[in-house]
């Protein structure tokens, strides 16, 4: 946990929080800038940057704590699907370096989000990122 956190502080009871469920290596929480009614963020207790800094272990829990929230989330607040979103970096629209996850219910007929236009891959630039990136894993 570090002191200058809030979302270590708000994981770890010291800031209060629209708690949803608790155990003892998360807390998941009401976002208070919601995208949909329901949207909640999954935060570990302990504290990671982001997805590159998270622990193997924490990392394998999070997936099915969000099956466990989603389901009881949509049994209670009659959604029809969920974004699970994670961003990492400010580039990607992180502004709180603590890893989390977003879950954003999504109703019929409301608002898009979490789309983008589809671009085009030729095949000089695929064959580029993949000597690149498996490069970087060597």
């Amino acid at each position: 946990m570090r002191d200058d956190c809030i979302f270590c502080k708000i994981a770890n009871g010291e800031i209060p929080s629209a708690t949803l469920y608790e155990d003892e290596d998360f807390r998941v929480i009401l976002d208070l800038g919601p995208a949909s009614k329901g949207h909640a963020l999954i935060l570990p207790k302990e504290h990671y940057k982001d997805l590159c800094e998270l622990d193997d272990a924490v990392a394998a829990k999070v997936l099915p704590l969000a099956g466990k929230m989603g389901r009881a989330m949509k049994k209670a607040l009659h959604f029809d699907g969920f974004n699970l979103v994670q961003n990492n970096g400010e580039a990607a629209g992180q502004t709180v370096m603590h890893f989390h996850m977003h879950m954003i219910p999504r109703y019929a007929n409301g608002p898009q989000m979490v789309l983008w236009n589809p671009g085009k891959l030729d095949d000089t630039e695929k064959t580029e990122i993949i000597e690149k990136v498996k490069k970087e894993l060597e």
